[in-house]
């Protein structure tokens, strides 16, 4: 799959080099400093061909990595391998940087050699691969033949990313559900409207999804089997035709999400969600991220910006920015910060705010509005007059879009974990005895209202 694999720094220069197949010569390397990193122009695609030859490379601060191929690949497999190539060396040696690189570069190459055969990725957990390369990339002299034959076990097996006779004083489960919400909102209403009402209505959400992340952190003893369950839209309606419908998700107004596509984690037994639509598993030990999902319908969106710009002729703009919350009012909203975009001939910005710190970044071209805190259902409002320098230019100010930040305590989807059960025969302990922790991160993606 993977013909060869370069890692360049900042200068070109090849710190490491594995080639995999016979059909990556020398000429790759040069190929790819002197066609992407030399480049006279910012090469903005990550794949890039060049003589036949394809090249897939992620940038890491000053450090690139660049997969080679000459066959037609999948791409998306590709970036994984990478993506993952730079968890681990970040989970061996810190930052990815020139120097570290150069300490370990002994490490690295046998890595490579473990991670990727022929150049088809085979074993890439962190935890599997720590079992057998220390940090020194030395194997240890002193394990005895029984722990060498659980390595083997775990690296051919059919669980390979956790290892057997692991034991903890307390077993406990953290589950973080993480989301990312974007929107697009159209102007709201006009340059004359006065009339909030009329604002509200004549808004119109033009694009509107959330990314969302399910990571782990299981410390649990013996070789668990976990089961997970949400309120799948599939699955409540499966279980509402039978006339008792699930009230998970009633506490949220929400009875239950669709779920446009997911992906997993390798210890989820896809048959089952298949068939059952049931997440089960058996957990790496540590954190992991279990699932990925995208969701686009009934989304939750935490606030409203009402946007007005009124021009005084060609010298003064008149401002208004409105932000509503739109959750319950025992829940807080924090790191809540709006940025008003600013013409390039801005002489000077009064402004004046009923909530929170407002600062005129002349060097951003934006007003940027802070607010620490912020509870459910309440609004707040900044007010600026923006002087600006007469100019020849009869082209209008574009208007660029009022973008938001914040950090929410719900899944702005409506996600809510149903149940999280543990099972364990071998040890004596059962799902009542382990200590389980949920929590719900809401964060802002790309968060715009048009102005």
């Amino acid at each position: 799959m993977i013909g060869g694999l370069f890692i360049y720094n900042h200068k070109g220069e090849v710190l490491i080099s594995r080639v995999y197949r016979d059909d990556i010569g020398r000429n790759a390397v040069d190929a790819f400093r002197v066609n992407v990193i030399h480049a006279r122009q910012q090469v903005r695609s990550p794949v890039t061909n060049i003589a036949r030859t394809s090249f897939f490379h992620v940038k890491r601060s000053n450090i690139w990595l660049a997969a080679v191929t000459k066959q037609n690949v999948n791409a998306a497999m590709v970036f994984e391998f990478l993506y993952k190539m730079c968890d681990v060396m970040t989970a061996y040696f810190g930052k990815i940087s020139e120097e570290n690189i150069k300490n370990n570069f002994v490490l690295i190459y046998e890595l490579l050699d473990e991670i990727l055969d022929f150049g088809y990725p085979q074993n890439s957990e962190t935890g599997a691969l720590k079992t057998f390369i220390t940090q020194q990339g030395i194997k240890s002299q002193h394990q005895t033949k029984e722990e060498q034959s659980q390595i083997t076990s775990q690296v051919t097996g059919q669980i390979g990313w956790r290892r057997e006779g692991i034991k903890y004083r307390r077993n406990e489960l953290f589950l973080d559900v993480l989301e990312s919400v974007n929107l697009l909102m159209s102007p709201q209403g006009g340059q004359t409207t006065h009339i909030k009402q009329l604002i509200l209505e004549t808004s119109q959400v033009l694009s509107a999804h959330v990314s969302g992340r399910v990571v782990m952190k299981s410390y649990l003893s013996g070789m668990p089997e976990c089961k997970f369950g949400m309120n799948d839209k599939i699955v409540i309606d499966k279980q509402g035709k039978g006339g008792a419908a699930d009230d998970a998700g009633k506490s949220s107004g929400k009875q239950s999400i669709a779920i446009d596509d997911c992906t997993f984690h390798q210890c989820v037994r896809l048959s089952k969600f298949d068939s059952e639509r049931s997440i089960s598993f058996i957990p790496p030990d540590g954190e992991y991220e279990l699932m990925r999902y995208r969701t686009t319908k009934d989304i939750i969106l935490p606030f409203r910006v009402i946007p007005l710009v009124r021009e005084v002729g060609r010298t003064k703009l008149e401002v208004k920015v409105v932000i509503k919350s739109n959750f319950k009012p025992s829940l807080l909203a924090q790191k809540i910060e709006v940025r008003i975009p600013t013409p390039l001939n801005t002489s000077g910005v009064q402004v004046i705010c009923m909530k929170g710190k407002a600062k005129y970044k002349a060097s951003e071209n934006a007003i940027v509005w802070k607010i620490k805190r912020m509870a459910g259902m309440k609004e707040s409002q900044i007010s600026a007059e923006i002087e600006l320098l007469p100019t020849n230019d009869k082209k209008k100010w574009a208007r660029p879009p009022i973008s938001m930040n914040f950090e929410v305590p719900f899944a702005p989807s409506g996600l809510k974990v149903r149940y999280l059960k543990v099972f364990e025969p071998k040890l004596n302990y059962s799902d009542h005895d382990v200590i389980k922790w949920v929590r719900y991160i809401g964060r802002s993606g790309i968060y715009e209202t048009r102005c």
